[in-house]
């Protein structure tokens, strides 16, 4: 036992000499932008930026092979990739045209595959069949003026050549370097991976190029990241079922706002109902799916219904469960389709809000439509009979609901709500929604049934 114990203090003594702690390994984050840049292209860009920012990844790569796409879309994937603290790297796997070159100029370096080629990124106007098309002098020297200023902040940043970026995009960029012609007037400039990474000027400096190689695998154990834990990103497919949900999230918003109201203002649960759950469902799942937003926010969301629900079935005229319910299903709603990042400031700025705002308001203005459309056109339609037998359980014409109403009139009841003037009211076992004549009736008032308004009873204070 001393033996043993004698040689434990032996190892003791020299561990800090013979043993080397090992350190953790790295982590690099390979996002695939295999296709051409479009709206789903940046989703899956800010999926990984997101997923890289929350392990901490020492190292985010772009694995490019793209013949390009929209400007507006590049833009916004250039700033998320912005957003990432760490090393970035774009590997040029096979090409990078147009869009794709700019967005490799928004990484810190950029090294290509052997073959690869990066370049041809001057502004092309799309016709509706999908060729090309010539732009008209005036408006191609306007885009090309703005991308050259997008494009010049990024190379500058990154210590990219500011020139050859203009001679990929300006077709009136001449581009001469130690003597030598690298592209003449009227030319579009693509380079190749060996004329990329050819250097020029003294001290040498690659053209463009840091480096070329023949696969990923050879680049990260070039560059240090051999051993690295390594995370693949690629489409998934959703990302195109996202777009289309974003792209008409106002419109199910609104759907599933009219849905919750046609259920507040009958009893039981039907079509209305469920077209509201299946709609905002639908819009949590866009924004969830676009990396907007977590899904945490769809019980938030429905925390707020509850508490509403509670408000006007259950604890009438409290107003904190009413209130507190409405913050919390505006903030779920704004918080679906807010754009945050881990470890950055969760104070929204105002191009985070734009995308919110628009639904917000777009579903405003669709659900004040839909509740007046359901007011005043939808009784006179066919449709009308159908989703009120359903959704009303036992209201199966506007005869029964006429004799009903006739035999409120006269009664005496209860205020249970302060009634300012809509609320809730008690007549035997009954409870009905009314509005008061003339002004605020007082909780537990006495009032009487003389008349209706659409769906709720008007009442008056009973004398004493």
């Amino acid at each position: 036992m001393g033996m043993i114990l004698l040689a434990w203090m032996g190892l003791g003594a020299g561990g800090a000499e013979d043993v080397a702690i090992s350190a953790p390994p790295k982590t690099v984050y390979v996002i695939g932008i295999r296709d051409d840049i479009m709206p789903p292209m940046t989703y899956v860009v800010r999926r990984g930026v997101k997923e890289a920012m929350e392990a901490k990844a020492d190292l985010l790569v772009l694995d490019m092979d793209t013949n390009g796409g929209r400007v507006d879309v590049t833009e916004e994937i250039i700033g998320i990739v912005g957003k990432f603290p760490g090393d970035t790297i774009t590997y040029v796997n096979r090409k990078a045209f147009s869009a794709g070159a700019f967005i490799a100029v928004g990484t810190r370096r950029i090294f290509m595959a052997e073959e690869a080629v990066i370049g041809a990124a001057a502004p092309m106007m799309m016709m509706p069949g999908g060729g090309p098309a010539q732009l008209p002098e005036t408006v191609e020297a306007k885009m090309t003026s703005g991308i050259k200023a997008l494009i010049r902040t990024k190379a500058e940043r990154h210590g990219h050549n500011v020139e050859v970026m203009e001679a990929m995009i300006d077709r009136n960029k001449e581009l001469v370097i130690d003597g030598n012609m690298i592209n003449p007037k009227g030319q579009i400039l693509t380079l190749t991976s060996m004329e990329a990474a050819r250097a020029y000027g003294d001290p040498p400096k690659p053209l463009l190029s840091s480096g070329t190689y023949p696969s990923l695998d050879a680049l990260l154990e070039a560059v240090g990241y051999g051993g690295a834990r390594r995370v693949e990103i690629e489409r998934t497919g959703v990302e195109q079922i996202a777009f289309w949900l974003n792209a008409i999230s106002p419109l199910l918003l609104a759907l599933g706002l009219i849905g919750i109201y046609m259920e507040f203002k009958a009893p039981g649960f039907g079509v209305p109902g469920s077209i509201a759950v299946a709609c905002l469902l639908l819009y949590f799942a866009g924004g969830y799916i676009a990396g907007l937003s977590g899904i945490e926010w769809v019980a938030v969301f429905a925390l707020g219904v509850i508490l509403i629900g509670l408000e006007l079935f259950f604890f009438p005229g409290t107003l904190a469960l009413g209130l507190a319910g409405s913050l919390l299903v505006l903030v779920s709603i704004f918080m679906a389709a807010t754009d945050f990042y881990p470890g950055l400031p969760m104070a929204p700025t105002l191009p985070a809000l734009e995308l919110p705002i628009r639904n917000m308001s777009l579903a405003a203005l669709l659900t004040a439509a839909g509740i007046w459309a359901l007011g005043y056109i939808l009784p006179k339609t066919p449709a009308y009979h159908v989703l009120v037998s359903q959704a009303t359980s036992g209201t199966v014409s506007d005869a029964l609901r006429t004799r009903e109403r006739s035999s409120q009139v006269g009664l005496e009841g209860v205020a249970l709500s302060v009634l300012r003037p809509g609320g809730k009211a008690q007549f035997g076992d009954d409870v009905l929604d009314v509005i008061a004549e003339g002004g605020m009736i007082e909780r537990g008032a006495r009032v009487v049934v003389i008349g209706h308004s659409s769906r709720e009873a008007v009442v008056r204070e009973c004398q004493t």
